[in-house]
């Protein structure tokens, strides 16, 4: 039995709130209670107490959208524009170098990366997906385990059947593991057939399983659609029946006021991916409206190769600044909202609000602590503003996944710093080694 004791308790539920002389009382996995500090250790004399006397509590940051493994083709490929950033980079990069061992070392680090700014959840999308899983349960990190489906050959999977099947099995293989989960994620309505999502429903439908896809991310896809199918392409997913409360649809940088509408009536929730849009100039996402729309909105990083941080504390702020600049309005996105979205948003999202996103007794202690106390933090008037606006991830103090501390004062305790970052040195050395030898 743990007392943890902050100077500023955010619980997020009820919204916009903050506690003082408050704690929460964590036994093993679970927030047991949130009381009153004294009345905390009145009832619960024999307990741990964690003092953090300039700090904010708060529930872990939940990254919406994610391909953890392609850390290690971070500063790759910059400054080009989508498509020729995928079609003569990172997917022949990826054709020449993805394998169980990298993606297991990519996300290994990518994990490394997100504990130690404040995230304790992502949402994945990648391939090698048992590689995947064995990085999050080794290193203790809550993940959605995105299954990449394609219709073109990669060294992972022949054909969209071959990446169906392999997705299926390695859920099967990590049934039993309480931290991660599996979804499937076509990669996007350009990458994959009707026929092929249509599959996809119908395994959705069958296993209770999310859905995790990169929908209008540019222009140009949408250009390409109307050219190949005749519509847009959200309204193609409409009518396949892709669309639903267990899809999170990546960017959605470009949409009309119908496509809004038609996104909130299925309940779809979105990824927003301010750095990443901005960084390949794929557009700015008209979050304000979504959300006025009543459009859950989460906030994702996107991989490291196109951002090129996996930073949820640089997101938020990026995610409300752009909002406002974007609906000309200044009280587009407040601060408690971005917090919202990079929480219970995700949360829900995932469909794991019920167990993480914030902090409510019977919830998981998915858990962050931040240090308030830096000069660029004070003077301090509203601990949500600050935490938005001023915050670095430097700051971030301790981290609690499933009420484990995985992470305290730059130091891990749930995977190896070391070797992680020595495997990442060697992968560097490989990549350019191959990248000198084509060119």
């Amino acid at each position: 039995m743990q007392i943890i004791a902050p100077r500023w308790l955010i619980p997020i539920e009820p919204r916009a709130q903050v506690l003082t002389n408050h704690a929460i009382i964590v036994d093993r996995d679970t927030i047991i209670q949130i009381m009153p500090l004294t009345s905390a250790r009145s009832h619960y004399p024999a307990a741990q107490e964690i003092q953090l006397p300039e700090h904010a509590l708060l529930p872990g940051f939940i990254n919406t959208h994610t391909h953890s493994a392609m850390s290690l083709l971070r500063g790759y490929a910059d400054d080009l524009a989508l498509m020729t950033w995928l079609n003569k980079h990172i997917w022949p990069a990826e054709t020449a170098h993805v394998s169980d061992d990298f993606v297991c070392d990519g996300t290994t680090l990518a994990i490394m990366e997100m504990i130690a700014g404040g995230t304790t959840c992502s949402n994945d999308m990648y391939f090698e997906h048992s590689a995947v899983a064995r990085a999050a349960v080794s290193s203790g990190f809550r993940m959605g385990i995105g299954c990449s489906i394609l219709e073109f050959p990669t060294p992972y999977a022949s054909d969209a059947d071959s990446y169906i099947k392999k997705a299926l099995n390695s859920r099967s293989e990590f049934s039993g593991e309480p931290l991660v989960h599996f979804t499937l994620a076509p990669h996007a309505p350009y990458t994959v057939s009707d026929q092929t999502f249509s599959k996809v429903i119908t395994l959705a439908d069958e296993f209770d399983l999310g859905l995790h896809c990169h929908i209008h991310e540019t222009q140009d896809e949408i250009t390409n659609s109307l050219k190949q199918y005749g519509v847009r392409p959200l309204e193609r997913l409409a009518a396949l029946g892709f669309l639903g409360s267990n899809l999170v649809a990546a960017h959605m940088v470009h949409t009309s006021d119908p496509e809004i509408a038609l996104l909130a009536k299925y309940g779809v929730s979105i990824a927003h991916n301010p750095a990443s849009n901005l960084k390949l100039a794929s557009g700015i996402a008209r979050v304000h409206a979504m959300q006025q729309a009543g459009i859950n909105v989460g906030i994702g990083t996107d991989g490291a190769a196109s951002n090129n941080k996996i930073d949820l504390l640089a997101e938020m702020r990026l995610a409300a600044l752009l909002a406002k600049a974007e609906a000309s309005d200044a009280h587009a996105i407040p601060a408690w909202q971005a917090l919202e979205m990079a929480t219970i948003n995700g949360a829900k999202a995932m469909r794991l609000d019920d167990k993480i996103g914030s902090i409510k007794a019977g919830k998981q202690a998915d858990l962050i602590a931040i240090d308030l106390s830096a000069a660029h933090t004070q003077p301090l008037y509203d601990p949500l503003s600050q935490i938005v606006y001023a915050a670095d991830r430097s700051q971030v103090s301790h981290v609690w996944i499933a009420g484990r501390c995985v992470y305290q004062e730059g130091q891990h305790f749930s995977l190896h710093a070391r070797e992680t970052l020595n495997r990442a040195r060697r992968w560097q050395q490989r990549i350019s080694s191959k990248t000198k030898e084509t060119e």
